[in-house]
């Protein structure tokens, strides 16, 4: 038997050294594009279905930890929540793309949205325009 660790054995998908650079949006953002593959007539519509499904995943994850774990958050059951968490990313970078977008530049736009409404006590509350 190999000492390779196996999905669901341990956390597996963890990749990066404490003090390594780590990848920027814009570098995951060709990678997907890389594996991007469905009827190019649903370019805009499939990664924004795939959103929504996959942040749907990564909800049910968290309330079965609730529900059978006891609330238990363990290494394993955070990385299940992980990788589901890196399908959204996946379907956010794709669907950036192909509204001809960058994910530098949407993080760029919500931190800059997000700091105003700071600045002027708005954080809490509802509406797009706040």
């Amino acid at each position: 038997m190999d000492n390779e660790a196996r999905y669901g054995d341990e956390p597996t998908y963890i990749v990066e050294a404490p003090h390594s650079r780590g990848m920027s949006l814009d570098e995951y953002q060709q990678c997907a594009l890389e594996t991007a593959v469905y009827p190019e007539e649903y370019n805009i519509v499939y990664p924004a279905l795939g959103m929504a499904g996959e942040a749907g995943e990564v909800a049910d994850k968290v309330k079965k930890v609730i529900r059978d774990g006891n609330a238990d958050f363990t290494p394993i059951k955070c990385e299940e929540i992980a990788m589901e968490i890196g399908d959204v990313m996946w379907c956010c970078a794709v669907l950036a793309d192909r509204i001809g977008y960058r994910l530098d530049t949407i993080a760029r736009m919500n931190n800059r949205k997000l700091k105003s409404r700071q600045l002027r006590g708005k954080l809490g509350g509802s509406g797009d325009n706040r």
